[in-house]
């Protein structure tokens, strides 16, 4: 078993293998004492998620460029011969479950662990048409390796996409991943969360080594155009945890989210054809500007004849700062075409450079930085080696990313920790990440 697992894991992680050997042999045992050592067993993992570029415009039918992580989830499972499913977790915290597999399970108390993977449970058993079968599982994400719980790099997600390439495989029906990514992503509604497709398509997709360029806008026939892109070989992405989480943040998103759709419904007077801002991308800012007032509200829409729909919490009086997100959206979307071509070319000043202009778009425009954030990216543009840094993530709060020579990257560590704990009174967290293959099966023995 163990030359085989080497291997597995080699081909996963490279250089990062040996140190996962002993977290994959105590999770092997662990599943073994909870559940017996007779029987096949089957070992999955789904990675975390850092986008590189290409803030809050997932929604917008826009672009963006994330990288799967070494940081990811196990799920250790083996088939049961009825249509249970036990679930245990390594961390004491995550409380074992049982449920049945059918078309409509039962969903567990309010943010209960257990609800992602009924979830996707139950979106894949409608999908087949047939219950899927059981199994008994063991669930691996505790710290250092697992992705951390509320830092911004799609633990959730992770958890969903496991859950689904474990259905997939025991159902024996072998979706195509491009199948399981919207079921994943459907599969977030049974949780009662729903966002964009960025997280399971990079979950599933991703290459060792690259970043996935995402197209948001699907065709016709409802594809989606991925591309992989080569990392830089002599920078790493370093990725810095604030432990900052503010307050009230989903009316804050709402309210974003919202003045997009009224910019949507001012140009769309001009442009009659359009549906999302992406639909402008290819017209010069000059022109889109003067359409667009600085600010309006729901009800100074409505009083014009424009309806915004599906906005909810949003109040009528509430100041929609239209102008500033549409331009956050536009401007990112040629960032993200840009940092692209920057890749391609090994031009790895001019990516740096696109962070930065992110970084200074999400915090000015968007308005989604905070202090803490503020603090981190200017610690790191004082460290000699760093490229570019920028928020990433949803934003008021959450991590940094960095793009940093390898051989800056200890004292990059030091003086961002240093610099954070005066000015902050807090400890930022460091996850200095490799980039993995996406999600599947690991290993059966």
């Amino acid at each position: 078993m163990s030359k085989n697992l080497t291997q597995a894991l080699e081909r996963i992680y490279g250089a990062g293998a040996a140190d996962q050997l002993a977290r994959y042999q105590a999770a092997i045992a662990q599943f073994q004492a909870t559940y017996g050592a007779h029987g096949p067993l089957y070992i999955f993992r789904a990675p975390g998620r850092v986008n590189l570029i290409g803030e809050h415009t997932d929604y917008n039918h826009g672009f963006v460029m994330p990288a799967a992580l070494d940081k990811d989830i196990l799920l250790l499972a083996r088939p049961r011969s009825d249509g249970t499913v036990n679930l245990a977790n390594v961390e004491s915290q995550f409380e074992p479950f049982s449920f049945t597999v059918a078309t409509e399970i039962p969903i567990g108390a309010p943010g209960h662990w257990g609800n992602y993977v009924r979830g996707a449970a139950q979106v894949f058993t409608q999908s087949i048409g047939r219950p899927s079968g059981g199994w008994d599982g063991l669930v691996a994400g505790a710290a250092p390796f697992g992705v951390p719980v509320g830092a911004g790099l799609s633990s959730s997600s992770a958890l969903t996409v496991a859950a689904m390439v474990t259905l997939n495989t025991l159902a024996g029906v072998q979706l195509p991943n491009a199948d399981l990514v919207q079921l994943c992503s459907d599969a977030e509604w049974y949780v009662g969360t729903r966002g964009g497709i960025m997280d399971q398509f990079v979950a599933l997709l991703a290459q060792r080594d690259h970043a996935l360029f995402l197209d948001c806008r699907p065709d016709a026939a409802g594809h989606f155009q991925t591309e992989t892109i080569p990392l830089p070989t002599t920078h790493r992405l370093l990725i810095v945890n604030s432990g900052v989480h503010h307050a009230n943040t989903r009316n804050e998103f709402n309210l974003r989210v919202a003045a997009g759709r009224a910019g949507v419904a001012l140009l769309r007077q001009t442009y009659a054809h359009i549906t999302h801002l992406r639909d402008v991308q290819a017209v010069d800012w000059a022109a889109l500007e003067p359409l667009l007032p600085e600010s309006t509200s729901v009800a100074e829409l409505n009083s014009q004849g424009l309806t915004l729909n599906d906005i909810p919490g949003v109040p009528t009086d509430a100041e929609l700062r239209v102008r500033a997100c549409c331009r956050h959206v536009w401007s990112e979307n040629r960032r993200v075409i840009d940092a692209v071509n920057a890749m391609r070319s090994g031009n790895v000043a001019q990516l740096g450079a696109l962070m930065n202009l992110a970084h200074a778009s999400a915090r000015d425009d968007y308005a989604i930085s905070c202090p803490e954030i503020e603090v981190l990216v200017g610690a790191a543009h004082q460290v000699d080696g760093v490229a570019g840094a920028r928020l990433t993530g949803a934003g008021w709060g959450g991590c940094m990313i960095a793009l940093v020579q390898t051989e800056a990257a200890a004292n990059f560590e030091t003086h961002v920790a240093q610099v954070y704990h005066q000015q902050m009174g807090r400890d930022a967290e460091f996850f200095a990440c490799q980039t993995t293959p996406g999600a599947g099966l690991v290993l059966q023995l």
